[in-house]
């Protein structure tokens, strides 16, 4: 099993990369590839894209945005290296993004440099799916990054089969928001403001493994400044206008914490999505960061939401099978009475060379 690396620095207005070799075709490959567009900013901001798949045409892609102090690797490598998720990647494409400047040993941007914006950054992933050919991905975003794929989501909904959004907050920094942060920004470093971002305040209190690990990452990362921009532009993030009549037209799988920084958030982007495509995850004992710390539900959760899509109907969900009350979905309202909930399809018919008709979704609550 041989794994192929190619680092492709591209800067036409439309970047293209050659198809893929017999050599890439064969088990699994991976791809890294420096996409930039000089059609969105001059100077063009570079997106590193790796691609990992084990045949040529996969049936679905999944392309997933990390969150602001992570990286593609510290985001989602332990969730998409789980043992029970590879069934998933064996069977797909997962195309990984990291933000400009964002990457382990990125270089350091020059001060002055203009970090682009949650919407610029949204408008550079069309360039990433002409890049490999392909037409439709499934987006899986966390914090920054589900911000940024729902706004490409809203725009090209053409292009996105389904979204897997963690810790999602569609409103922009209120004021008081505003404020509070600015004091926060002046007694706290950035690392620890990232921290306050990324764990919840039980996990702060308790100082976990975790955020002792993450702690050590972000500060000593050389490229922090980079981080500090991509941080100063989340916080300048604005409103995700979205309701029941102008909402996204895929599937949308909401997963949060028990006590995560941006539970009330979630909770709030739930009540405005239509509840006949939308699936509600709240995870107890999950923190802040529960593809980290919770990757078996997660990915139990994923499976079925996959198979509510018509993909991967001969799936063996044998957690979910052997007790129906460990890893779907719990909705409720923002005064805490149930709203809404639903699951995804487990009868989809047919084999896992595409998608085929869902069943109608089944109702059931439970807590995870």
């Amino acid at each position: 099993m041989t794994t192929v690396m190619q680092e492709i620095a591209i800067t036409e207005e439309k970047p293209l990369v050659p198809a893929p070799t017999d050599a890439t075709k064969v088990s699994p490959a991976h791809t890294a590839l420096i996409i930039n567009d000089s059609a969105l900013s001059d100077p063009p901001w570079p997106l590193l894209v790796t691609v990992q798949w084990h045949h040529h045409r996969p049936p679905a892609r999944h392309l997933t945005v990390h969150d602001v102090g992570l990286d593609s690797q510290s985001c989602f490598s332990p969730l998409f290296r789980f043992d029970e998720m590879q069934e998933i990647v064996k069977n797909f494409a997962v195309v990984h993004i990291d933000l400009p400047g964002q990457e382990d040993g990125a270089a350091i941007y020059p001060a002055g440099y203009q970090y682009p914006s949650m919407d610029t950054i949204s408008e550079m992933i069309p360039s990433v799916l002409e890049s490999f050919k392909f037409r439709s991905v499934i987006g899986v975003g966390v914090g920054a990054g589900s911000n940024i794929l729902s706004k490409f989501a809203l725009a090209h909904p053409d292009s996105v089969e389904g979204l897997v959004l963690i810790n999602m907050d569609p409103n922009a920094r209120g004021w008081m928001e505003w404020a509070a942060h600015k004091l926060v920004s002046v007694a706290s470093s950035v690392t620890e403001q990232i921290l306050s971002h990324l764990f919840s305040q039980e996990e702060l209190v308790a100082g976990t493994e975790l955020l002792q690990a993450q702690r050590e990452r972000i500060s000593k990362a050389t490229h922090l400044s980079n981080v500090e921009l991509l941080w100063k532009s989340y916080n300048s993030r604005r409103d995700i206008t979205i309701d029941r009549s102008c909402a996204f037209k895929c599937p949308v799988m909401l997963v949060v914490g028990d006590q995560a920084p941006y539970e009330d958030a979630a909770v709030e982007c739930n009540s405005k999505l239509d509840p006949t495509t939308t699936s509600f995850l709240k995870m107890a004992d999950a923190g802040g960061l529960p593809q980290l710390t919770q990757p078996a539900k997660l990915t139990e959760a994923f499976k079925y939401f996959i198979q509510g899509m018509g993909y991967m109907a001969s799936s063996c969900m044998t957690r979910l099978s052997r007790s129906r009350t460990t890893s779907l979905s719990s909705s409720f309202s923002m005064d805490g009475s149930r709203s809404r909930s639903r699951t995804l399809s487990q009868g989809s018919q047919g084999g896992q060379g595409g998608p085929v008709p869902p069943t109608p979704p089944q109702t059931m609550e439970v807590s995870c």
